[in-house]
């Protein structure tokens, strides 16, 4: 377990820096998570092996066999009112692995259109889609997984068409009950910008995590590491800061000093779980790069933490999760997910 994280840690330290990522890209809706339990753990979660379709989004070769026929829907109500959502429908294949189909979309109202001078001219919607395929196969303790995306933006009256792939792999340490799990995603291409030769990137991400299940004790605990292709980049010194002090010969702003430990402290979301029985968890995950950006100067509050619970009723999977963003400002997320199974074995037990 420690070989893992040191690894990770190393990485961090090690490679060069890059810039920062916030603002570069376009479709940053596909980093946005309504579902409850990876919102509970921090926002990532790509080493949780259970059968939870909703994990795959973030980590397709999460995908098995125990989804067959699993449906998913996912709702968050976002900042501003903004409606986001995602539902997802698996099947399993023996000889070929296990397929999914999912849609994310996020939707942000509707506006008042109007001119340069005020008038009011009538009003438009916008909204962003990503229509998506996975698949995983297992390979002994390993699992490989991929997703293609097909992704459509709407604002007012421009209009953009993308395409991208998610690529992961996770290995399964059974005996130790430890899962190993690294995904690149988002890697793609805009394929029709809203404006002419104006093409923007894409919000990649490249990601590696670790999960460790006690076997004496009802606990998983995690860490993940996210942006490795940018590591040290995502933190960036703000001129505007308040309490910032001048150089008194100079007359220059002296920023404030980000350590090397912040930068690398940037990548890491830790979470853990308390599984109280195989119908029942809770959460809670923390955010250091989340937390960095949205706290107050002299208050913290819950920025950057978050929690939830899942529970099993019968043939429905339901779970709740809460993400502290700015003091006194959170989300909450819902989950729900039906083992239709369920109700295919119930029918045929009424047949015969």
């Amino acid at each position: 377990m420690k070989k893992y994280f040191t690894l990770i840690i190393i990485f961090c330290f090690t490679i060069k820096l890059f810039a920062q990522i916030g603002g570069t890209n376009t479709y940053q809706f596909l980093t946005v998570q309504p579902n409850a339990r990876i919102a509970a753990l921090g926002g990532s979660a790509i080493a949780i092996p259970d059968n939870d379709l909703n994990l795959a989004v973030q980590n397709p070769s999460l995908l098995n066999k125990d989804m067959n026929n699993f449906v998913t829907y996912n709702y968050v109500r976002y900042v501003a009112g903004i409606g986001a959502g995602y539902a997802a429908v698996a099947h399993h294949f023996d000889s070929i692995g296990t397929f999914a189909l999912g849609m994310q979309y996020i939707n942000y109202g509707d506006f008042v259109k109007t001119s340069a001078s005020g008038e009011t001219l009538g009003s438009f919607t916008a909204g962003e889609y990503n229509l998506h395929l996975m698949y995983a196969r297992e390979i002994g303790p390993f699992s490989v997984g991929g997703a293609l995306k097909f992704i459509n933006s709407s604002l007012e009256e421009y209009n953009s068409y993308g395409i991208a792939a998610d690529i992961s792999g996770t290995y399964y340490n059974t005996e130790n009950m430890i899962t190993v799990a690294g995904v690149i995603s988002n890697y793609g291409k805009q394929l029709k910008s809203y404006r002419p030769n104006n093409n923007e990137t894409l919000p990649m991400n490249v990601q590696v995590g670790i999960s460790k299940k006690f076997k004496k004790a009802p606990f998983r605990f995690s860490i993940i590491a996210n942006h490795l292709e940018k590591p040290g980049g995502l933190m960036y010194q703000n001129p505007d800061k308040p309490g910032l002090s001048k150089d008194l010969s100079t007359g220059q702003v002296q920023l404030e000093n980000i350590s090397l430990l912040n930068k690398t402290m940037s990548h890491v979301t830790i979470s853990g779980e308390l599984i109280l029985s195989k119908a029942f968890y809770v959460a809670l995950g923390y955010n250091y790069l989340r937390r960095w950006e949205l706290k107050l100067d002299q208050y913290g509050g819950f920025s950057g933490f978050s929690w939830g619970f899942g529970v099993k009723i019968s043939k429905f999977q339901l779970a709740y999760g809460h993400t502290g963003y700015s003091v006194g400002y959170g989300t909450d997320h819902f989950s729900f997910i039906i083992n239709t199974n369920e109700f295919f074995k119930k029918k045929q037990a009424q047949k015969s």
